[in-house]
C-alpha cells in the first residue's frame, strides 16, 4: 500500500515539475509579441503616460492580488478548522496556484492539491473534503454573481464589442457563456447533492457513466473520485451555517479582488475617463472571460488568455496594440508571480515531504 501511494504521489508530482514553467511563459509571450508586431504603430505607446499616479494604481492592482491570496488563505484556514498556520496555508496556496498555472485550465490543480494537504498533515478524507469544498464555493460564487450582473447590465453591451470583423464570433458569445453557466450550474447541483445528501448515489452514477466505452479507461479515477466524495460528505454535513458563511465571504473577497486587478490597471494609465458603469462592465466581462479560459488547452490558459483579453476588453482601450501591452501587464501581475514562487517552493517542499522515499 505504501509503495502504491508513493507511485501515485510520484505520478502527480511528475506533472508539476518546475521545469514546466517555461512552456506557459513562452506561449504567453509569443502570443503577445505576435499581437504587438501585428497591431502596434508609432503612436501606440504615446497614449500611455507613466507617472506617480500610474505607480500608485499599479500598486493597487498588486494589492488586489494580495487580497485575493489572503482570501484563499483565510478560506483554507476556515475549511481546515484552523489546523494550519498562516505560513503553512501560504505555502499550500502558492503550490496550488503554481500547479494550476502549469496545467490546462480545465484540469487545474485539484488532484495535486489533495496531495499537498495530505502531506501537510491532513488525512486523505479531510483533504478531499477541503478541496471539494473549495470547488463548491468557487462555483457558488460564479452561479450567484453571473445572473446578478446580467440583471444590472445591458446584455447586448456585455456580449458585443465594436470590432465588426469579429461579429460572428461575438454573436455566439452569449450562447457560449450561457452554455458554460449551465455546465457550471449542473456541476454545482451534482456536487451539492453528492456532498450533502447522497454521496453513495453520486458515486454509483459516476461509475455508471464511466462504463461507457469512450470513458471506460477513466473508470478507476471515477471510482476514486466517488470514494473521495463519500469521505468528504462525512466531514461537511456536520458543519454549521456560520462555517459556510465565513468560507463563502472569504471566497467572495478573493474572486472579486481578482477581477478588480484589470480595473486598477486601466485607471493607472488613465487610458480613458471610466465611469462607475464602465468599471462594472469591465468586471462583468472578466467574469465571462473566465468561462472562455476554462476551455483553453494550454497551461494556465497561456496565449489564449492574452488573446481573449485583447478581443474582449479592447472596447475600453484606444488600440489593439495597446490592449496587447495591457494583456502582458495583466499576466505579469496576476499569473507569472505564481510560476516563479512555485518554482522556488516546490523542490524544497518535495525534499521535505518525500525525503524518506529515496526509491
Amino acid at each position: 500500500m505504501t509503495t502504491k501511494k508513493a507511485n501515485t504521489s510520484k505520478k502527480l508530482l511528475d506533472g508539476v515539475k518546475p521545469s514546466r514553467i517555461i512552456y506557459p511563459i513562452l506561449i504567453g509571450i509569443a502570443v503577445v509579441i505576435y499581437m504587438l508586431v501585428k497591431e502596434v504603430d508609432v503612436n501606440t505607446f504615446s497614449l500611455i503616460e507613466f507617472t506617480w499616479y500610474s505607480v500608485f494604481w499599479l500598486c493597487i492592482a498588486l494589492l488586489m492580488m494580495l487580497i485575493r491570496d489572503l482570501g484563499y488563505m483565510a478560506r483554507l484556514r476556515i475549511l481546515t478548522d484552523r489546523k494550519f498556520s498562516w505560513g503553512k496555508v501560504f505555502r499550500i496556496i502558492m503550490l496550488w496556484e503554481f500547479t494550476s498555472a502549469i496545467t490546462p485550465s480545465a484540469i487545474g490543480g485539484t488532484s495535486v492539491a489533495i496531495l499537498y494537504l495530505n502531506k501537510e498533515g491532513l488525512k486523505v478524507g479531510k483533504s478531499s473534503a477541503v478541496v471539494m469544498s473549495t470547488s463548491f464555493l468557487d462555483e457558488l460564487y460564479f452561479i450567484i454573481m453571473f445572473p446578478l450582473l446580467i440583471l444590472l447590465l445591458n446584455v447586448k453591451q456585455l456580449f458585443m464589442v465594436a470590432s465588426p470583423e469579429h461579429s460572428i464570433w461575438l454573436d455566439s458569445l452569449l450562447y457560449f457563456a450561457l452554455g458554460g453557466y449551465t455546465v457550471k450550474l449542473i456541476y454545482l447541483m451534482v456536487l451539492t447533492y453528492g456532498l450533502f445528501w447522497n454521496p453513495r448515489g453520486l458515486k454509483w452514477l459516476l461509475l455508471w457513466i464511466f462504463k461507457l466505452p469512450v470513458l471506460r479507461k477513466w473508470k478507476h479515477g471515477a471510482n476514486k473520485a466517488g470514494s473521495d466524495i463519500i469521505d468528504s460528505s462525512k466531514e461537511l454535513r456536520q458543519k454549521p451555517f456560520l462555517f459556510w458563511l465565513k468560507a463563502f465571504m472569504a471566497t467572495f473577497w478573493s474572486w472579486t479582488a481578482r477581477y478588480w486587478v484589470v480595473n486598477a490597471m486601466l485607471v493607472a494609465f488613465m487610458l480613458d475617463s471610466y465611469t462607475f458603469a464602465d468599471h462594472i462592465m469591465i468586471f462583468a466581462r472578466q467574469l465571462v472571460m473566465w468561462i472562455m479560459m476554462l476551455v483553453s488547452p494550454t497551461p494556465g490558459g497561456s496565449g489564449f488568455s492574452e488573446w481573449v483579453f485583447t478581443q474582449y476588453l479592447g472596447d475600453f482601450l484606444p488600440s489593439t496594440g495597446l490592449a496587447a501591452s495591457m494583456a502582458l501587464i495583466w499576466r505579469l501581475i496576476s499569473y507569472y508571480p505564481y510560476l516563479f514562487i512555485g518554482v522556488y517552493l516546490l523542490p524544497r517542499w518535495i525534499r521535505t515531504h518525500f525525503k524518506s522515499n529515496k526509491s
